[in-house]
């Protein structure tokens, strides 16, 4: 992750982060009016901009996704779980690019087969659910909203997106950007690549780590788990106590997993 830092020493990149950031939240914040579920959540088509920019801007996508998120939120309304929120959409906006360094074999991510496809989907999902995880998390630390309506809501929102307008945008953008020697590798030479197994075994301690806090999560907040080795008052309903111990050392695990990518 150490690109995060690096990248706000290059001109370019904090040029395109601005770019990311202005993109996303000037399609949010006119979806504000359009909630799906009012005073959580709102219908998020802007949800396919950090997906693009992530393949194309790398790093300066990440702060682009996250920065733009918080502009938006303060068209919603400022909560306290506005400050997960900001972190979850870095993750959405890092997360694509960098499992497409380990998986891709030197493909671009138009979708020109469904082998490209399916790896696509994967990259675009595995940064949905630790998104949904992270926000679901943080709401639920601060006893604001169950783990479950998060969740749930935010890992198909940002699918939606991702896999109905994504593509296509991409598929438009993409060539161009790397005919005009724009991608995010072009721009950063200097960032040298973490060896192959070090990555690998970071995206599987990523995946185990969000695909454990989506289950613990939903089993726990909606009471179909209540761990017997927990004391009584924290296993009672609303159940943010039992979530907030068990979900945590998963995230924890998710986050060691994208440091080591």
């Amino acid at each position: 992750m150490t690109e995060l830092r690096l990248m706000w020493r290059n001109t370019r990149m904090v040029v395109l982060c601005a770019i990311s950031a202005a993109l996303y939240a000037a399609v949010l914040v006119p979806f504000k009016v359009v909630p799906l579920i009012p005073g959580v959540t709102e219908l998020r088509p802007a949800n396919a901009i950090p997906i693009v920019c992530s393949f194309l801007f790398g790093p300066a996508a990440a702060w682009g996704s996250a920065i733009g998120n918080m502009i938006g939120d303060f068209f919603g309304g400022v909560s306290p779980g506005d400050l997960f929120g900001f972190f979850a959409n870095l993750f959405y906006g890092f997360i694509p690019y960098k499992i497409w360094e380990i998986i891709s074999r030197g493909e671009g991510p138009v979708i020109r087969s469904p082998w490209i496809a399916v790896k696509y989907f994967a990259a675009c999902l595995a940064a949905s659910v630790l998104c949904a995880d992270f926000v679901g998390w943080g709401d639920n630390l601060l006893a604001l909203r169950p783990f479950s309506l998060l969740g749930n809501v935010i890992i198909f929102n940002n699918m939606a997106s991702a896999m109905l307008l994504s593509p296509f945008i991409l598929a438009a953008v993409y060539p161009r950007v790397r005919r005009g020697r724009m991608l995010y590798e072009e721009l950063m030479p200097e960032i040298k690549p973490a060896p192959m197994p070090r990555k690998t075994l970071g995206l599987a301690l990523l995946v185990a780590g969000e695909v454990g806090a989506w289950i613990t999560g939903n089993l726990l907040s909606t009471g179909y788990w209540t761990p017997g080795f927990l004391p009584a008052w924290m296993a009672a309903a609303p159940y943010d106590k039992s979530v907030a111990m068990i979900v945590s050392p998963f995230m924890l695990l998710a986050v060691v997993g994208l440091c080591l990518m």
